[in-house]
């Protein structure tokens, strides 16, 4: 089974998105925003990372330190964004790779399709 570690700001949507995963399948484990996500990717053994903040510059700012630590360059991560635009333009200028972009509103099978592709 697959472990994700989902960094949600909003506990509610957490709560649905965390059930929407499992129910496709993941083992998922839930945090708030958080500057420890490193060390909850490495504590759950996080195969991929979901990033639910409501504002874009928070999950691009947890992006940029998962890619900025050696064991998590290749992390696969979705984020997910209700500006979908200026984050694939925010992602492209970095090169990101591994990073799949679902935008607001989203279904918890839109996030589950998206791990798929990531995870293969």
């Amino acid at each position: 089974m697959r472990r994700i570690l989902l960094i949600d700001d909003t506990p509610e949507i957490a709560d649905l998105l965390t059930f929407a995963l499992r129910d496709s399948g993941y083992e998922v484990f839930s945090a708030g925003f958080t500057d420890s996500v490193n060390e909850l990717a490495v504590e759950h053994r996080a195969d991929a990372l979901v990033l639910d903040c409501s504002v874009y510059d928070m999950s691009e700012s947890l992006f940029d330190m998962v890619r900025h630590h050696p064991n998590h360059a290749d992390l696969p991560v979705i984020i997910i964004s209700d500006t979908p635009g200026e984050a694939d333009a925010s992602l492209r200028s970095r090169s990101a790779r591994r990073v799949l972009l679902v935008p607001k509103p989203f279904t918890g099978s839109q996030v589950a399709n998206a791990l798929d592709q990531l995870l293969g």
